[in-house]
């Protein structure tokens, strides 16, 4: 279980940072960077990956209610653009910058999952498979994991035939069916190969 080790003796406060929405082919990729508490705060922290959607969602509100919380947003479009890796960055630069404008100030330093920085001037460290040892990395996951998650579900009302309010824009066999049924929609990520290799267009008849 992740926790408050490799915070300790670094200068406060300590936000954590974490993505969701990488290999997804449609939808954004979300970054969120939190501070926790120093004491308390929500127990049963853990890597977003291994908490059932049902303990997310107990967590979400939890957090948001006792941490300063800032989330970045990059939406498919972007990510044509930058390329994922490069989409990532930004999404954990936005979300850092907008936890310092809630905090009015940068944070002390940031612990990111994963074994890169972006390009900024923030103190940071990289903390590969952070979300399953710091605490805060693995709020920042349970953040970025809910509000993309909510974005596909609002997508799915837009785009019935995908199948998003269950599979997240992830490449599952009823998605990837109705991409070839329908085509890619203005939320799929035309950079990744199996959106590319289809060739019909999107109507909003479709």
């Amino acid at each position: 279980m992740p926790d408050r080790s490799h915070e300790k003796g670094l200068p406060g406060p300590v936000a954590g940072v974490d993505e969701a929405g990488r290999g997804p082919l449609a939808g954004p990729v979300v970054a969120a960077a939190v501070i926790l508490p120093e004491r308390g705060g929500p127990r049963g922290l853990d890597d977003s990956k291994k908490l059932t959607a049902k303990k997310r969602a107990d967590l979400y509100p939890r957090i948001m209610d006792c941490a300063a919380v800032g989330v970045g947003i990059v939406e498919a479009d972007e990510i044509d653009r930058l390329n994922i890796y490069w989409a990532t960055m930004k999404a954990m630069t936005l979300a850092v910058d907008a936890l310092a404008r809630e905090l009015g100030h940068a944070p002390g330093h940031v612990l990111v999952d994963g074994n890169r920085l972006p390009r900024w001037t923030y103190a940071a460290t990289a903390l590969v498979g952070g979300d399953a040892k710091s605490v805060s990395i693995a709020a920042a996951s349970i953040i970025a994991k809910e509000t993309r998650d909510a974005i596909m579900i609002a997508h799915a009302d837009t785009w019935p035939h995908y199948g998003w309010a269950s599979n997240k824009g992830y490449g599952s066999a009823a998605h990837l069916a109705a991409l070839r049924d329908h085509g890619p929609t203005p939320q799929h990520r035309r950079s990744f190969a199996p959106v590319a290799q289809v060739e019909l267009p999107f109507t909003t008849t479709g």
